[in-house]
């Protein structure tokens, strides 16, 4: 699937809204002050202020074409969500400018969640006001880790210093909700760094705490010089210890008052909630706006042109900046949420039966009676339910669903 399955994408677009789904919009801001050297997403390091305006011009553009569409024309919003990249890199003259021109063709206002993804280097009390100000209710902030020489040595522009310079910030503003980012597995991480990251970062005292264990997709810069032979030796941690290291935090943030919430989140109220990922994992529309942002629509996933000259010329043609497109079908569509569902650690089998109406202890008892001899869940005809062990090695039995075709290494 391709090009030729852009005309459904069109035609998606031209349809009339779908009234049993939600609408979000993500904006991809995607500039950043350094690249690490785990980074596999679509960032710039090398742009000026006025290359960054283009962009943003870009950007608001494309969301005036989509705020036309019959499938999104009046609808509101959902959420929103900041992600990039740093979109705490632009100054504040630009993100109100960007605000501004978005909010007049697809308000706000009433959104359940605005998100906002943060480097602390890039913060100033100043520019938190901005964004506080623009109306985010989320700000998340990549921490990763709490020792510098990790930091350094894994390509983060920021150092601790300046996350503890950050934080009074962010809680005086009094944020609806701050979420913190962590890394397991990062270069040069050990048993006793890893031990006082957490520690720390409880002491922070965030609303959560996500915890992603360290992947290397071959487009990264330790993935490169692995492949390559070049450079020092990268001693990289396997994931028996990514996955025990993950743990711990959990066990730590858990004896700190904190409940799961998902594979990769813990919470500290009930109250917390995580609009953008929950809308996204069950199948909502969502329209991604940006360089190689990628959008959901009545059924049809498309994803923008990946690259800078592509991306902007594609605007300056006016020319829906579609790259590629695909059509999906109902039982696509039960397989990606069934398999974002598992990230939750629970799996209600009437919601598929309602949805789709398919029997998914039926279709996939196979593998759920294997994965539950391997320890890793349990389920009978009302549920599914990961074990902790589940939890942990999540991302690791996804493709234990996936149709054959969409079945690939991709790790290094």
């Amino acid at each position: 699937m391709g090009e030729e399955d852009l005309p459904k994408a069109r035609q998606a677009l031209a349809s009339p809204p779908n009234p049993a789904s939600q609408l979000g919009l993500y904006l991809h801001i995607p500039f950043c002050r350094k690249r690490c050297k785990f980074c596999y997403f679509r960032v710039y390091t090398d742009k000026n202020a006025d290359q960054i305006q283009t962009y943003l011009d870009a950007l608001a553009r494309e969301v005036e074409h989509y705020a036309q569409q019959p499938a999104i024309q009046g609808r509101p919003l959902h959420f929103v969500y900041f992600g990039g990249g740093t979109p705490s890199y632009i100054s504040s003259r630009h993100l109100r400018a960007l605000v501004e021109r978005i909010k007049d063709v697809m308000p706000w206002d009433q959104a359940d969640e605005i998100a906002f993804e943060c480097e602390p280097g890039t913060l100033t009390k100043a520019k938190l006001e901005t964004i506080r100000d623009i109306g985010v209710t989320r700000l998340s902030l990549g921490l990763e880790n709490l020792n510098d020489e990790i930091l350094h040595h894994n390509g983060r522009a920021h150092v601790s210093k300046e996350i503890y310079q950050a934080m009074p910030w962010v809680k005086e503003l009094d944020f609806d909700q701050i979420n913190v980012d962590l890394i397991a597995g990062m270069v040069g991480e050990t048993w006793e760094r890893w031990r006082e990251t957490v520690q720390k970062t409880i002491d922070l005292d965030p609303d959560t705490v996500t915890v992603y264990q360290m992947e290397l997709p071959y487009n990264t810069v330790y993935s490169k010089d692995l492949l390559s032979g070049d450079g020092e030796a990268i001693p990289l941690a396997d994931w028996k210890t990514k996955r025990a290291w993950h743990a711990y935090a959990f066990e730590q943030f858990a004896a700190a008052g904190y409940t799961r919430s998902s594979a990769y989140t813990m919470q500290k109220t009930p109250e917390a909630r995580f609009v953008y990922r929950d809308a996204v994992w069950t199948g909502q529309d969502m329209i991604g706006a940006g360089v190689a942002s990628f959008s959901h629509m009545n059924g049809v996933h498309y994803q923008n042109a990946p690259r800078w000259d592509d991306y902007l010329g594609a605007i300056d043609g006016n020319d829906l900046p579609l790259h590629r497109a695909f059509a999906t079908n109902r039982d696509e569509q039960l397989i990606r949420e069934l398999i974002l569902q598992l990230k939750l650690g629970t799996i209600d089998p009437a919601y598929f039966r309602a949805k789709f109406d398919a029997d998914i202890i039926d279709r996939f008892g196979p593998v759920f009676s294997e994965l539950r001899g391997e320890g890793l869940l349990n389920f009978d005809a009302s549920s599914v339910s990961l074990t902790d062990e589940g939890l942990m090695r999540v991302d690791q039995m996804l493709p234990d669903f996936y149709e054959a075709k969409y079945c690939s290494a991709r790790y290094t």
